[in-house]
């Protein structure tokens, strides 16, 4: 059976998944953390992919992206695995593809759900067990969005501007949030969300998204349909 095509929305934001061939690891050094970045900072810019939170983790990373149509995503993302990959594999002396297949991703609610899903990924590296802080991790957006240094990667979303009239007021207000942390049922819907590559957001979202795109995203009732009795023979 044919694979399901991805669900892009052209200016909606996107949770994105991209994970490591088991047991591989994508990231060994700061060296290759750097370049990965400074390849997405590029291929983000050329494709006019916003970015607006990241975590790049050894085995994994994570964006949190809006694109322009419904092509970008994915050019964005293949862009970077020409440069990457290719640079890795002569580094480590090794061949062959790094990534899981193909990148997994979630279409975000943004009036709902943005700031949550920026959050999870801020906060990825200390679930992973990387820090104990996410101020501590080097190479994700938080150090970004807590006013610790600017990000030429992110472009911040407007939530993220309406938090506070200031930037030290946004700054705060966000730093605040993420000291929150996430609750546990938060973490399993938006990890079950880009897992099955399915909307994160309300019911009245994804029923919202079913008219635009013609797709069933809401589960199908349970029980079989409903049958008309037969008449009683005469």
């Amino acid at each position: 059976m044919a694979r399901q095509p991805r669900l892009i929305l052209p200016k909606q934001p996107h949770h994105i998944l991209q994970r490591a061939n088991d047991p591989q690891l994508v990231f060994r050094d700061d060296e290759d953390y750097a370049r990965f970045l400074g390849w997405l900072k590029e291929a983000s810019r050329f494709y006019k992919v916003a970015i607006h939170a990241y975590a790049l983790l050894p085995t994994h990373l994570h964006l949190l992206a809006t694109p322009p149509d419904e092509d970008s995503l994915a050019a964005m993302m293949q862009k970077l695995g020409r440069f990457y990959v290719p640079w890795y594999n002569a580094k480590y002396g090794r061949s062959g593809g790094l990534f899981e297949g193909r990148f997994r991703t979630a279409v975000v609610d943004t009036d709902r759900h943005l700031l949550m899903c920026s959050r999870f990924i801020e906060l990825a590296p200390v679930q992973a067990g990387q820090a104990a802080d996410p101020k501590d991790y080097a190479w994700s957006s938080y150090a970004h969005h807590a006013g610790l240094r600017p990000d030429p990667v992110i472009t911040d979303h407007a939530l993220f501007w309406e938090l506070g009239n200031t930037p030290f007021q946004r700054e705060a207000a966000y730093t605040d949030l993420v000291q929150q942390g996430i609750a546990a049922d938060e973490l399993a819907l938006i990890a079950a969300a880009v897992q099955k590559g399915q909307p994160l957001g309300t019911e009245a979202f994804k029923r919202e998204l079913e008219r635009k795109t013609q797709r069933r995203i809401l589960p199908a009732k349970r029980g079989r349909p409903f049958k008309k009795p037969l008449t009683d023979a005469v």
